[in-house]
């Protein structure tokens, strides 16, 4: 059976290899993901046993603007709603009742968030990378 858990308190070193299945997520540390999860204000897992098998979190003001980043599933639990299951408890969660907007960027599953209600007609935004001004 597959629990939700929208609390931070387990070993940071279990998202490892969820992370290592997501491209923009390879290779982050313990020592990163520990930070990251420090300063993430939601963090929604689905857990199979010992294992977290799904995780999304988000980033806001509580009033106006979430986003929402790392939302990725092992591969082995696709297409059995733990996305789905994902976002929903961060749509609705009660912390963020009154929040306005929520933003997302994603360049492949575009078809999974229309179906949850997201617009691609709203996209306005610029990016600026780190690694890109070090070259």
């Amino acid at each position: 059976m597959i629990i939700y858990a929208d609390h931070k308190d387990f070993p940071p070193a279990a998202l490892l290899p969820l992370f290592e299945q997501a491209p923009w997520a390879r290779g982050r540390t313990v020592a990163e993901t520990t930070e990251m999860l420090r300063q993430t204000d939601l963090f929604i897992t689905a857990w199979d046993d010992n294992r977290v098998i799904g995780c999304g979190r988000v980033l806001t003001d509580y009033v106006y603007r979430a986003s929402i980043w790392d939302v990725i599933v092992d591969a082995a639990y696709q297409g059995q709603d733990v996305g789905t299951e994902i976002m929903h408890r961060i749509l609705n969660h009660p912390a963020l009742q009154r929040v306005e907007l929520f933003w997302l960027c994603t360049r492949d599953k575009r078809a999974f968030y229309e179906n949850l209600g997201f617009s691609a007609k709203e996209q306005t935004g610029m990016v600026w990378d780190r690694r890109a001004q070090s070259s």
